[in-house]
């Protein structure tokens, strides 16, 4: 199958649905596929006011409109919101072409706490961006209950998977500190409310691993935290394994694959019991869940890695990319 693929999120931005999509693009290629991905590398681009590593395409309607033209998809997927996805989904709307959607992100809840847009205003746009389309793809089925509330239709789940192979129990040694070490692992930005993880009032020592725009002053405020930047491959599975318990502070992320990176690791997972950790962590086995995020690191010190490990094996990126064919093949 030809597949075009539209994101607004690609490398060298790191996040999860960039982890996510790499995953299926690899998944899939293997499987016999041939995949146009139509990413930001492709464009004159402009920094993401506030998040100056994001680069987004600068007027794309004309470039999107040829290579979509030039590629002849057997399927398109639209993964983003973004000037990108935006071109693409109004060039199949006017060519009356098939396309599926997914939907990551919560920028309803997003754009309501930063920037005070009512989230019936953002709704109402993202009903228009995927009303369209065949199959809209989301990460839990929390989400999907959402989503339907809200009026959205043929909305359809699709897990997410973690690598095995790289993602692993290793060396605890790896990290210096008093133990418990307390690890978070992604963006370091205000959405992901980082500061509820460190004013946490639990011993031990506490890992950021990650960048962004809040990591200056989160580290003025607290210098006893230690904020080790970005780590890739190998060496963010080192981190992960040197943990003793990850924490996830985040109430906004409609899923967090790097929670499945970290029980893969053997450590069991902290946080709030909030679309996204309430469905990929099976508390008592794999993490603790509680609305004082303190309380839940602790429930979660206490549970057997092995446990966690054994969870985490049950998801896998193959079986991500069959559920996106899928998706793509029932249009």
């Amino acid at each position: 199958m030809r597949i075009a693929l539209v994101t607004d999120a690609w490398p060298p931005q790191v996040n999860g649905v960039v982890t996510t999509l790499g995953h299926v693009v690899r998944q899939l290629e293997a499987m016999g596929d041939e995949i146009l991905v139509i990413n930001p590398q492709l464009f004159r681009t402009y920094p993401l006011p506030r998040y100056p590593e994001i680069r987004l395409a600068w007027l794309p309607g004309r470039k999107v409109r040829a290579l979509l033209r030039e590629f002849k998809p057997d399927a398109i997927h639209i993964a983003t919101e973004g000037p990108l996805g935006i071109a693409a989904r109004l060039h199949c709307g006017r060519r009356g072409m098939a396309f599926n959607t997914s939907y990551h992100t919560q920028f309803p809840q997003y754009l309501k706490k930063y920037a005070w847009i009512p989230a019936g205003w953002t709704y109402r746009v993202m009903r228009w961006f995927h009303g369209r389309a065949n199959a809209t793809l989301v990460p839990t089925a929390r989400v999907k209950e959402e989503l339907d509330a809200r009026g959205f239709t043929n909305v359809r789940v699709w897990t997410r998977g973690v690598d095995t192979d790289l993602f692993k129990p290793g060396d605890k040694n790896f990290l210096p500190g008093e133990r418990p070490i307390s690890l978070y692992v992604g963006r370091v930005a205000t959405e992901k409310n980082i500061e509820a993880f460190l004013e946490a009032d639990v011993p031990g020592s506490k890992y950021t691993v990650g960048d962004g725009p809040a990591r200056a002053g989160l580290q003025r405020k607290f210098p006893n935290a230690h904020f080790v930047g970005v780590k890739k491959g190998e060496e963010l599975a080192k981190h992960y394994a040197a943990a003793d318990v990850f924490v996830f502070p985040s109430r906004t992320d409609t899923f967090g694959v790097v929670m499945l990176e970290a029980m893969a690791c053997g450590v069991p997972v902290a946080a709030y019991p909030v679309t996204g950790p309430i469905d990929v962590v099976s508390p008592g086995v794999s993490g603790a869940l509680d609305d004082d995020l303190a309380a839940a690191i602790r429930k979660a010190l206490k549970i057997d890695p092995a446990s966690c490990l054994k969870y985490a094996q049950g998801f896998s990126w193959k079986r991500c990319a069959e559920m996106f064919r899928e998706a793509l093949e029932a249009r």
